[in-house]
């Protein structure tokens, strides 16, 4: 059942986006090094099969395969020639999906980085990353995509040159950046910036947040940063913390754990919350469970937004300091709470 990302806002207090792509098509098979957006011609069941689990445990939002899906990232597969046909191939798999499903769900097309560092600092070039980006998101657009979903960015520089190809493409797009670093993005953007870098392009961001990074109890500091009031805030946060067993990478988050995280998202002012690195369908759907207690709590006006104490209790230790004061009085006086409390 098609649907607007705008619409599901606007009809529900919190939705629910998908999990993990990468780690759970290591578990159907996916070997390392092997680039997952060629799966979706050669394996188009088993991109079908995550797309559909997740819609089964409750996902609002399924993204596409498609995270390294520009000409920059796919070159180092020798695939660069194929940007249009990888997008759009994914994106028809999950329209497929969302377009049989019960309840309205969005498509939502994953953008990732180029991988590539901006000038001065490196090679590319606002006109060069726009270029690349377009290329990708008319793919997307064309294969069915709902949404532009850009995320895992670290520099302002790429996030603006992303949304501009997705506004000159036709598409609204959302943004999340990876702070993990000090509790800011590796480039220094600060949580409660984020909105902010997108003034003057053409049409705003219909939610921005962040992703991947650290663990979860990190992700709610960040989005206790975030200026929920500039629009619709995205916490898609990891399975917990990443360890090694033997020679494989094992996330330490339960469904339980993540239960907990997606509810207290909700009450620190998430709109859409899901998972990330380690996500299977199964802490999908205990996401799911915690989002729908939040928004029951919204309902019955309970609301409690959580604390630096309320969040190590709930979800254990952060693994980064808070994120150091940015411009703004949200993000300054979340912080000197934090501070005050820890």
């Amino acid at each position: 059942m098609r649907a607007s990302l705008s619409d599901l806002l606007d009809a529900h207090a919190a939705l629910v986006a998908d999990g993990a792509t990468g780690t759970n098509y290591m578990q159907m098979g996916l070997g390392p090094g092997e680039p997952p957006e060629l799966w979706n011609v050669e394996h188009p069941e088993r991109v079908t099969e995550l797309y559909q689990l997740f819609v089964e445990a409750g996902a609002d939002i399924i993204l596409t395969n498609t995270f390294g899906g520009n000409a920059s990232r796919l070159a180092l597969h020798h695939a660069e020639g194929r940007v249009h046909e990888l997008n759009a191939a994914a994106a028809r798999l999950a329209r497929a999906v969302a377009d049989e499903a019960e309840r309205p769900v969005v498509v939502a097309g994953s953008v990732g980085p180029t991988g590539a560092l901006f000038e001065p600092l490196g090679p590319m070039t606002h006109d060069q990353a726009v270029a690349l980006f377009t290329d990708q998101i008319e793919g997307l657009r064309d294969g069915g995509a709902d949404v532009a979903w850009i995320e895992t960015m670290s520099a302002p520089e790429e996030m603006r040159a992303a949304a501009e190809a997705a506004c000159a493409v036709g598409l609204p797009y959302t943004v999340t950046g990876s702070f993990d670093t000090a509790g800011r993005t590796m480039m220094g953007v600060h949580p409660g910036d984020l909105a902010g870098t997108f003034a003057g392009v053409a049409e705003a961001p219909l939610a921005t947040g962040a992703n991947c990074g650290v663990g979860a109890a990190d992700m709610l500091v960040t989005v206790l940063h975030m200026d929920a009031e500039a629009g619709a805030v995205i916490a898609k946060g990891n399975c917990g913390i990443p360890q090694f067993q033997g020679t494989e990478i094992v996330y330490s988050g339960t469904p339980e754990l993540m239960e907990r995280y997606a509810r207290l998202a909700v009450h620190a002012g998430a709109r859409i919350v899901g998972g990330c690195c380690g996500t299977s369908p199964e802490h999908l759907a205990a996401i799911r469970r915690g989002v729908d207690a939040g928004m029951a709590d919204l309902a019955a006006g309970s609301r409690q937004v959580p604390d630096h104490d309320t969040v190590v209790a709930e979800i254990g230790p952060l693994t980064q300091a808070v994120p150091s004061t940015a411009a703004g009085q949200r993000a300054g006086a979340g912080e000197r709470r934090l501070r005050r409390r820890g």
